[in-house]
């Protein structure tokens, strides 16, 4: 069967309950979840639990940085669910400010319900994903799954002196963000009316690794990128691993086509909403819109890098301030 042959009506988001990184477990109850079940950082386990990769050094100027990450569909396509995974699998070496070596498949697919056809354009786009990056792919492990899953595990390098993390940020700095926001609220609108959003895809199926590049020679040390934790999200994380405080200008902040209106529309996804009363307590809004919140706390999938430090070509949304009391996240 060819690429042309494969059912036309089968819309893969309709088999999920969620979808992207927006099926996440919540911030909140993951980290109850899994706290106190790692050992803390030592001189060889460089980074454990708390950022996006574990980084192990090897020796010298060599550490091994190692990530998984796979989620339900996203888009209905098979070959474009495939590249967006594969490329937020990759995202999280390239977050660390590594380079990404080999990666293996990670895949669930419910065998009696969609052709293995199917299953082979997921893969197919992974596999492009991997190729887009220089990185070797060499297999993997599938599962029969009453829901559609796809992601990749991916083993990278770096140098475990020069890594981007989140712990890292300091007062003083500006925030840099590489990709614009509002592809949770696009995701959910395309999964209830099947309308195909190409600037969302373009963004979702763009790797990291330029801006990766671009962080580590503007000198940065810290960054994450932004996933399904949103931006609010992801940036209590860093204030609050940092000892700083995040302040957002949120006129600064770029936003995908059509997220604005889907967000009026009422596409939103429960995970975007879940973030904002994560961060709701540590964060300062006061006069600021609940949609302008609810949109900076949109559950991304395969997001840009949200950095310490200006990057050049990429806008700045904020700055780093001295910890302000109890506050994480502040937005004006």
């Amino acid at each position: 069967m060819t690429t042309t042959d494969l059912p036309a009506t089968v819309r893969l988001t309709q088999y999920a309950h969620g979808g992207g990184c927006a099926c996440k477990i919540p911030p909140g109850e993951l980290e109850e979840m899994v706290a106190d079940l790692a050992p803390p950082p030592g001189e060889d386990l460089v980074v454990g639990v708390g950022d996006d990769a574990a980084v192990v050094r090897v020796r010298g100027g060599l550490a091994v940085i190692a990530t998984a990450d796979f989620f339900t569909p996203v888009v209905d396509d098979a070959y474009t669910f495939g590249r967006i995974a594969a490329t937020n699998a990759l995202s999280d070496v390239y977050a660390m400010g590594g380079t990404p070596l080999v990666a293996v498949n990670l895949l669930g697919w419910p065998r009696e319900v969609l052709p293995p056809e199917l299953a082979r354009e997921v893969l197919r786009g992974g596999a492009d994903a991997a190729a887009a990056a220089g990185c070797h792919l060499g297999g993997g492990h599938s599962i029969d799954d009453p829901e559609p899953k796809y992601g990749m595990a991916v083993t990278g390098t770096g140098d475990p002196e020069r890594l981007l993390r989140n712990d890292a940020a300091v007062a003083g700095v500006p925030i840099t963000l590489t990709k614009p926001l509002g592809l949770g609220v696009l995701n959910n609108r395309h999964k209830s009316t099947g309308e195909v959003f190409e600037e969302a895809v373009a963004v979702m199926t763009t790797l990291n690794a330029a801006s990766s590049q671009a962080a580590l020679a503007a000198g940065a040390r810290c960054a994450t990128d932004v996933t399904g934790f949103g931006l609010l999200g992801h940036l209590h994380e860093i204030a609050r691993a940092s000892g700083v405080t995040a302040v957002v200008d949120a006129a600064a902040v770029p936003y995908v086509d059509g997220a604005r209106e889907s967000l009026a529309a009422g596409f939103v996804p429960g995970g975007s909403r879940r973030n904002l009363e994560w961060v709701r307590p540590t964060l300062d809004a006061d006069g600021v819109d609940e949609d302008e919140l609810v949109l900076l706390a949109d559950a991304q999938t395969s997001g840009g890098l949200l950095v310490a430090g200006e990057v050049p070509g990429y806008p700045v949304v904020g700055e780093f301030t001295p910890a302000r009391g109890g506050v994480t996240v502040a937005v004006r």
